[in-house]
This record gives C-alpha cells, structure tokens and sequence, in this order.
C-alpha cells in the first residue's frame, strides 16, 4: 500500500491519500481523543504523542499536530493508517458520519430559496476546492443578509481560512446571491 501526503495551506495539518475510499459519505471531524470513540482509526492516530485533530473525508485524512515536527510524526502516522487499511477494520464502527452537528440549521422560512441557492454554490463551487485543500465547509445558517459557515479538517483553525472566507466564499457567494452581504465561520 502506497500513501500519498500533501502539505494544506495549515501548516499544523497534513492530508494523506491511502488510495482508497476513507468515507463513501460524508465526514467525520475529530477534535480530540475523547471524541473518536466511534473510530477505530481516529483512536490509533490519537494515541501518536502530537496528533490533535483528525478528519476524514471521501478519499482523504488529515491529521493536525500541535507541537512536534512533521518529520517527526510522519513515520508514525503513515505506519498507523497502512496498518488500519491492511486488516481490513472500519473506519467507524456505526455507518454514520458525524457531519451532521447536533445544531440544527437556521434560517428563515421567507428564505428557502436563496438558502437552497447559497448551498447549491457551496455544494458545487467551495467544497471541492476545499477539499483539495484537506478541509470541508458546511452551510449552517442565514439571517439578516449574514451566512453562517462550519470550517471542518484542515480549514478549522487555518491561518488563511479567514482570507478564504471572507475573498473567496463571501464575494463567491455574494455575486451569485445579491441577498449575501457577509460570510462567518461558527
């Protein structure tokens, strides 16, 4: 087995290729140990001294560190997910995602369709650019002319996620939605 790495525009996330189809659907988004209960492979990259994110996406991990050196890691981390692929076991126990947030979506009824136009363009322009860049973005509301945003993977906690936000989303969304005056992450 053959694992690709690519660097993110978060230099504390890396994103690695196994060549195989990680989600079939939707995400999973894990912020910390406790957390990845679900996951047998969230479990194994937690227990490497330094991980502190883990996010999978279709094809795709990206593991966030929060100290030691990516040379450092790096071995660690590529031996635990051939390992995980090579017997075969789940990447999560259940067949559900977590990226359904407990927090439903708002927005108000007079709203459905610049909503459903606002997740359209996201649905077809900003995710797959995003992942390219190991993350995923998710609509969580609109009020008062203001679309509200879920950063997940590699895009939480980015340095440019707010450069990417703000002149790439927002002025994305705004030309295509003339309602859209500004975009927020939650």
């Amino acid at each position: 087995m053959f694992i690709q790495t690519e660097s993110t525009p978060n230099p504390a996330t890396l994103k690695f290729l196994p060549g195989k189809v990680v989600m079939a659907t939707g995400t999973a988004d894990f912020r910390g140990a406790e957390g990845a209960a679900d996951s047998p492979l969230a479990q194994r990259l937690f227990a490497i001294p330094g991980v502190s994110a883990v996010f999978f996406g279709y094809d795709f991990i990206t593991v966030t560190k929060d100290g030691p050196e990516w040379a450092h890691l790096k071995p660690a981390i590529l031996g635990t997910i051939m390992e995980h692929f090579m017997t075969g076991a789940p990447v999560l126990q259940s067949a559900v995602a977590n990226d359904e947030e407990s927090d439903e979506e708002f927005f108000d009824a007079g709203d459905e369709t610049i909503v459903q136009t606002i997740k359209e363009l996201l649905e077809t322009r900003v995710r797959p650019a995003v992942a390219q860049d190991g993350g995923d973005i998710t609509f969580r509301g609109f009020r008062n002319g203001k679309v509200f945003l879920n950063m997940k993977g590699a895009c939480a906690g980015c340095p440019s996620s707010t450069a990417t936000l703000k002149h790439g989303v927002q002025n994305l969304l705004r030309h295509f939605v003339p309602e859209v005056q500004e975009v927020e992450a939650v």
